[in-house]
């Protein structure tokens, strides 16, 4: 349970030391389960979150659940590196993570609560004349959207990143860089909680400990959900079950082409302000890794999944080594540093690397899943497009591509949305 100080002095947090929980009033937690919604939303992430919210704010929407069988922001939106861009090659892609960042860029004033977005710039690197020639067209489709983003050579990458060093000798050269200056991050928690206050504020219902095992249907339609804690009637009903969008298939009793892999993260000890960016750098093989240095100090680093089916959200030894080298490859003062702690979000991977935003076996069951890369990235548009979906019944433009009956027309969208090459197949 989040808790907010009714004033924020040091004096004021020592007195509630000793005062007891009375001088903590609770953001979103304390309410009671209703028997009946008109939207239950499953999945306390940041994507249910926001489309609760936006279902209440936009929509008018006030009988509105959101259950999660652990807590708020205990999943994949606190497991994950907190990269936001849009910088993407296929025009499905980069408006709607277009759209995401534009809603990042307002979001702690629309919500009223700083969610600490930091447009510090997000670096594609190119190791070879051949890379050049694939950022450009990434870069020209972005341009011509009238998305920002700036070819460098190594000149303009060595004064945008001077700790980069681009022109040193290294065993992969630098050979320019893609830049989108409006990338960044943004506090990965603060999105979840600042989601779940707001929609709270709004008459939601946000309801932890509390497990969704079943959907019950009558007449070819959905009526209600089977909790843990009994069962709850539903209009309409919302899955955003991040990671385990695969056993929410099996409970609907529907193939889905998504397998979960895990995807490891990990932070090192604090240390004095060293990288204002976010470098992003992939080599031969499995040599890819993102940087940046978070408000703490700390060096974040994530690189590529696994490589195998998983839930267990348990640490790699060889991911963390080879994203580490590429690390440290990229930046050898890194060389030194000890690693904090390390963290695996569990990713649902659509086979063409996009995510899924349709109707599943029920016309009142939506479904928000198979992220990828892009999960915590996309989650402000992802909400307030799905709330319109769910409120109006008819799926907005912007995520019309996303849908499930792209695999069986064949119209994928190929891009896995990472590293500097825009499509791999």
């Amino acid at each position: 349970m989040k808790f907010s100080s009714r004033r924020y002095s040091a004096w004021s947090l020592l007195r509630a030391r000793f005062a007891g929980a009375g001088y903590w009033r609770p953001l979103w937690s304390g309410r009671t389960l209703q028997t009946a919604y008109d939207v239950v939303v499953v999945g306390a992430g940041g994507h249910g979150l926001a489309t609760a919210y936006h279902l209440a704010r936009d929509h008018g929407l006030r009988r509105v659940a959101v259950l999660d069988k652990g807590l708020v922001g205990y999943g994949n939106v606190g497991r994950n590196t907190t990269i936001v861009r849009s910088n993407y090659l296929l025009p499905e892609n980069h408006y709607f993570y277009e759209d995401a960042l534009r809603r990042y860029e307002t979001l702690s004033r629309d919500l009223n609560y700083n969610v600490m977005y930091s447009p510090r710039g997000v670096v594609d690197i190119a190791l070879s004349d051949d890379d050049l020639p694939v950022l450009a067209r990434r870069g020209n489709a972005l341009r011509m959207a009238g998305i920002d983003a700036e070819l460098l050579d190594v000149a303009a990458l060595e004064r945008f990143v001077p700790a980069l060093a681009p022109r040193r000798q290294r065993r992969f050269q630098i050979a320019g860089a893609l830049l989108q200056r409006r990338g960044g991050t943004v506090r990965h928690d603060a999105v979840a909680w600042g989601y779940a206050r707001a929609a709270a504020a709004l008459g939601v219902d946000i309801i932890e400990h509390c497990e969704v095992t079943g959907v019950h249907t009558q007449g070819g339609s959905a009526t209600a959900v089977e909790t843990t804690h009994g069962a709850v009637q539903a209009g309409r009903i919302v899955f955003a079950t991040a990671g385990h969008t695969g056993l929410v298939g099996r409970m609907l009793g529907v193939p889905l082409p998504i397998e979960t892999h895990l995807l490891q993260a990990m932070v090192t000890e604090p240390i004095k302000p060293l990288l204002d960016t976010v470098l992003v750098y992939v080599g031969p093989g499995h040599a890819e890794s993102y940087v940046s240095q978070s408000d703490r100090g700390g060096i974040v680093m994530g690189g590529h999944l696994d490589g195998f089916p998983s839930y267990t959200r348990e640490g790699r030894w060889h991911r963390l080594e080879d994203v580490v080298q590429a690390s440290v490859e990229l930046l050898p003062q890194l060389g030194g540093l000890k690693l904090l702690r390390h963290w695996a979000g569990t990713n649902d991977m659509t086979m063409d690397g996009s995510p899924l935003m349709d109707r599943v076996r029920y016309d009142n069951v939506f479904l928000n899943a198979g992220w990828c890369y892009g999960g915590f990235k996309s989650i402000p548009a992802s909400g307030a497009a799905m709330a319109r979906f769910v409120a109006s019944g008819t799926a907005p433009d912007l995520i019309r591509a996303f849908g499930l009956s792209r695999f069986a027309t064949g119209h994928l969208l190929d891009e896995p949305g990472y590293g500097p090459y825009p499509v791999r197949l």
